[in-house]
This record gives C-alpha cells, sequence and structure tokens, in this order.
C-alpha cells in the first residue's frame, strides 16, 4: 500500500504540481480514506519527499538504460533527445518551482541527484564524446555539464520563461538543439544526422 500511495502521488505531483495536489486528491485517486495514507505518512511533505526520490530514481535507472543500449555518445544524445520530448510533455512547468518555494526537504533531494547523479552522468557522456571524436576537444567538460544542467531547470522558471509567452516543450527542445549544436565535431553532425533520421527525431543540426 504504502509504495502504492508513493507512486500514485508521484504521477499526481508530475502531472499537476506539488503544491496543487492534496491528500484527498491522493485519496480519491486510490479510492482510499485519507486515513490510510496517514497510517503511513506523517504529512505531505513526507509523500512528497517519497514520491521525488521514487521519481529521481526511475529517472537515474533510464539514464543508464539508454547508455547501455547506445553504440556511442552520438546514438545516446538522439534516444535521450526523443525521450526528453516525450517526457517534457507530461511534466508540468510549475513542478519544479512549487518543490522549491514549498518543500525544502524534498528540493535537497532534488539538488543532492542534481549534483551526484545527473550532473556526473553529464560529465562524463561529455568526456567520453571528446575521446571518441564526436564532440569538439576543446569544450570543458564540467563547465559544460553544469550549463546543461541549468538548461534544463531553466524552463522551469514563469519568470525566465512566461507560460502566456512560451511553449515549455519547445523551450527544452530549442536549448537541447542549442547544446548539441555547440559540442559536435563535423563528424558527430553526420553521425547525428543519421541516427536522427532512422528514429523519425526532428532535430535542428547546422
Amino acid at each position: 500500500m504504502k509504495e502504492n500511495i508513493i507512486t500514485t502521488a508521484k504521477e499526481l505531483f508530475v502531472k499537476y504540481g506539488f503544491k496543487r495536489v492534496t491528500m484527498d486528491d491522493i485519496a480519491r485517486e486510490m479510492a482510499i480514506s485519507k486515513k490510510t495514507i496517514y497510517q503511513f505518512f506523517k504529512d505531505k511533505n513526507e509523500i512528497v519527499c517519497s514520491a521525488t526520490e521514487e521519481y529521481l530514481r526511475h529517472e537515474c535507472c533510464q539514464i543508464q538504460s539508454l547508455e547501455g543500449e547506445a553504440e556511442n555518445v552520438v546514438e545516446l544524445l538522439v534516444n535521450t533527445n526523443k525521450k526528453l520530448r516525450q517526457h517534457v510533455a507530461t511534466v508540468d512547468p510549475g513542478a519544479l518551482q512549487d518543490l522549491k518555494r514549498y518543500f525544502p526537504d524534498a528540493w535537497k533531494i532534488y539538488l543532492h541527484y542534481k549534483q551526484e547523479v545527473f550532473l556526473k552522468s553529464i560529465v562524463n557522456i561529455l568526456k567520453k564524446g571528446v575521446d571518441e571524436g564526436y564532440f569538439r576537444k576543446e569544450i570543458d567538460p564540467e563547465i559544460l555539464g553544469i550549463m546543461r544542467m541549468e538548461q534544463i531547470q531553466l524552463p522551469f522558471d514563469e519568470e525566465a520563461f512566461p507560460r502566456d509567452r512560451f511553449d515549455f516543450t519547445e523551450v527544452q527542445m530549442q536549448l537541447l538543439s542549442n547544446f548539441i549544436n555547440g559540442i559536435l565535431t563535423e563528424e558527430g553532425k553526420e553521425l547525428y544526422k543519421n541516427y536522427s533520421k532512422s528514429t523519425d527525431t526532428n532535430e535542428i543540426i547546422n
């Protein structure tokens, strides 16, 4: 039951945001009483922390799966691009800001994964791409890794990209395209185009 509550809460939080979803919403979605939820969690903050941990752990598993399936970093980029496009279409754009503003304990969990898991993964991929000759040798993997992490987070900031002016998914994909164009060598670009055609990924590569 506890795992089911976490899974249901996670799905609702991702779709509607952390602040908007209530304990009543979770109970209603599961067709159980709110009292049952309180048998496993003392408050909403604890559920948010558990759901955040579960969501980020799942993201780690997906990244590891993509890395294991790809023949090289360029194929990994294409597959990640496709996955990101599918992913951002299902996420509430305000979810990350909710976490930062209202749930500091869960925000700490996010920051831990951001620094210790996702950033290290990006840096390692960038280093590998340089070694394989598909990424420009003059790039600094650590600097570019930090930049990419901030790029992913930036579209969630409504002050930077107001929802009434910008489409969340489009902003994410534009930032990704710009990043990819900046790191690929000519050989990398050609390979990227070939992979993109075979996977029906619409990507602008100069």
